[in-house]
């Protein structure tokens, strides 16, 4: 049976089900217990199900990952890499491979929003808004936010640099919801380089 990262145990899914996960796309649940439960054994037993068969090879992908998509600039795996994009390290647990290879040629096809600028319903560590300010001493900065209270707005640029503003110090602030940072890799890597890398990417958080 496929390991389930956050809930092991029945009572444990049971809990993730109904209060979420903070800082992720997982909200709380609307439904009742009984309701609860019936999902809980359907997810479950999903857990029987063999293994999505991917193409490509890991360990190949894993160097492209490494190298020629410089992919650790922007994401980390256990804590190695760069902070700007999401974390991966279990992304094999959360996405299947077609939801992989999209994002990789096409990253804007689907970028976690919220729907208001800022508060708890956004999950600001999860939800990569692309901000542009520029502020009264004339410096202009694009970054992905890192947080955001009414008073104050802190972003992280293309280095890991985080800045802090307070609004007032700005003179333009544009959120470009539904863009992303990430460029498309469909002319980086060939097909069957795609394959690989998505096949490495289906394997984290998974034994190998």
């Amino acid at each position: 049976m496929s390991r389930l990262a956050r809930s092991p145990a029945e009572e444990e899914l049971i809990n993730v089900i109904t209060e979420g996960i903070e800082g992720t796309e997982m909200p709380t649940s609307r439904l009742d217990k009984d309701q609860i439960k019936q999902v809980v054994a359907f997810v479950r037993q999903l857990g029987v199900l063999p293994r999505e068969a991917v193409p490509g090879n890991a360990q190949r992908g894993e160097r492209l990952y490494l190298s020629k998509g410089n992919c650790t600039q922007c994401h980390a795996i256990k804590g190695q890499g760069g902070a700007s994009g999401p974390d991966l390290t279990e992304t094999g647990l959360r996405r299947g491979a077609a939801y992989l290879r999209a994002a990789l040629t096409d990253p804007e096809a689907d970028v976690p929003k919220g729907f208001s600028s800022f508060g708890p319903d956004t999950s600001i560590p999860e939800n990569f808004l692309v901000v542009r300010v520029v502020v009264k001493n004339g410096q202009r900065l694009t970054g992905v936010r890192v947080n955001e209270d009414t008073f104050s707005i802190q972003l992280r640029d293309s280095t890991d640099r985080v800045h802090s503003f307070y609004k007032s110090d700005l003179t333009e602030l544009h959120k470009d919801w539904g863009k992303s940072p990430m460029p498309s890799y469909r002319e980086v890597f060939s097909s069957a380089e795609l394959d690989d890398v998505v096949a490495f990417l289906v394997s984290l958080g998974r034994e190998r």
